[in-house]
């Protein structure tokens, strides 16, 4: 298969970390975030424009300062079984965490869209960041960072093993024989863990595409090893070509060192692209968006990575707070990299929020062209294998689906058209083969290879 740019849409509502005002735009109805006829609008944008996926970010613990798109959303799978039945070739990928959820409800409901929606479901794996949401799981204490990353990867190990539960002639359903099942073809999985004790099997088959796609997000190096381990799509982060590409290579020869085909894992940035009339014009429009009207609200958001810890006691001017291990078992990763580099600049607290939320000017911003040749460099320098596009206002989505993709699409760079009507399809990875029938035709070949025994 030809490599193309495969292309994600991260449907925000309201608008997410660092989109503060986004609710007050007038193409944005202030409840689109629990709206469903929005959502369905987008997702119907998105598989016109011949998209891969729709992405819904989730998480289970709020502030009154978290983002508008936080304090007031629907449960992604819910949302995306809706989302299935309005659609018929893109992608539904929800986030569900591994710490707050037990692996055989996840691998029912998961199962269950993947079901519905002929399937084309995808997981993102998360070990909770937010530590508060312990208190609305009646636990005292958040999972410890080794914890929430062995939960994980068992997590996703018990999923599979229970998607394997029914191999694909599990049913005859032979009216005139009686035979609904083949109790041969139905598997226990019997999975005994460091974490979790599952006996199965599954009550729900397999979908057309065998399985939902495990999609993963974790930057840390527990977090790159699990995307790597079970990762077929990776949603990461990358501000400029240099950095992405170090993280492309990272990812793929954890991945190859672990026995997997570097080419089944799908690395998608998210970007929020800008695009004008001309490369100024959009800088422009970039420079004016990128802080908000608020930066107390960009105070309040700063302290997630540690915890929601509470900045606004603090001297903004003052030389950035020594805060010792605080953030080690919230969103670990981001608050080290925070602390290290306000040391290294000398950055007060003022400086160090500015600019981490500000960040370096975006790469895909621009005129429709320069962004296209952007997207292009960064696809054949093997910075990225696909994009996640974050889409809130419709109008400026439209900006990207109907201005840089033609271009795109005319470089062979994007398809032309769907090619399967499965996410594992479209994103060009293989459907894996149930192990108990893989088991059980290499007995069968073994056993077809004895001579029978003489007879006196």
């Amino acid at each position: 298969m030809v490599r193309q740019l495969k292309l994600g849409a991260v449907l925000m509502g309201v608008g997410g970390p660092g989109q503060h005002d986004t609710w007050t735009h007038p193409e944005i109805p202030g409840d689109a975030s629990i709206d469903i006829r929005w959502y369905i609008e987008r997702a119907r944008q998105a598989e016109a424009a011949l998209f891969d996926l729709v992405f819904i970010v989730d998480s289970q613990f709020i502030t009154p300062d978290s983002p508008p798109h936080y304090l007031n959303r629907l449960e992604p799978l819910t949302l995306l079984s809706a989302l299935a039945v309005s659609t018929s070739h893109i992608g539904l990928v929800g986030t569900l965490t591994t710490s707050y959820n037990t692996p055989f409800n996840l691998a029912r409901r998961l199962a269950s869209l993947d079901l519905i929606s002929g399937g084309r479901a995808g997981w993102n794996v998360v070990a909770t960041g937010d530590g508060g949401t312990a208190a609305n799981y009646s636990r005292d204490e958040h999972f410890d960072y080794p914890s929430r990353y062995g939960r994980a990867l068992e997590s996703v190990r018990v999923c599979q093993g229970l998607w394997d539960s029914y191999e694909d002639d599990a049913f005859p359903r032979d009216v005139a024989t009686g035979v609904f099942l083949d109790p041969s073809r139905q598997h226990r999985l019997d999975h005994v863990g460091e974490h979790f004790s599952v006996r199965g099997p599954l009550n729900i088959s397999r979908s057309p595409q065998g399985r939902p796609v495990i999609f993963q997000a974790g930057d840390s190096d527990e977090g790159r090893d699990l995307g790597a381990a079970v990762g077929e799509g990776i949603f990461t982060h990358s501000p400029t070509l240099e950095k992405a590409q170090a993280f492309y290579r990272d990812i793929k020869s954890r991945a190859a060192a672990k026995g997997r085909n570097p080419d089944h894992v799908v690395i998608m940035p998210g970007v929020t692209p800008v695009i004008a009339d001309t490369d100024d014009e959009a800088r422009e429009i970039e420079r004016a968006t990128r802080l908000g009207k608020d930066f107390d609200k960009n105070l309040a958001q700063f302290g997630r990575p540690f915890g929601w810890h509470d900045f606004s006691g603090y001297d903004l001017d003052a030389p950035f707070p020594e805060l010792g291990d605080l953030g080690a078992d919230s969103f670990r990763t981001q608050a080290e990299q925070i602390k290290k580099v306000a040391r290294e600049n000398g950055f007060t607290l003022r400086q160090t929020v500015e600019h981490f939320m500000s960040s370096t000017p975006a790469p895909f911003v621009g005129s429709a062209p320069t962004v296209a040749a952007e997207i292009e460099r960064w696809f054949t320098g093997r910075g990225l294998d696909g994009l996640n596009v974050h889409v809130t206002v419709p109008s400026e989505f439209a900006r990207f689906t109907d201005e840089v993709l033609p271009i795109l699409r005319e470089r062979g760079v994007v398809r032309a058209d769907y090619e399967a009507t499965t996410l594992r399809g479209n994103l060009g990875l293989p459907i894996p083969r149930n192990v108990h029938t893989v088991e059980r035709e290499a007995r069968e070949a073994r056993d077809a290879r004895v001579p029978a025994p003489a007879h006196a």
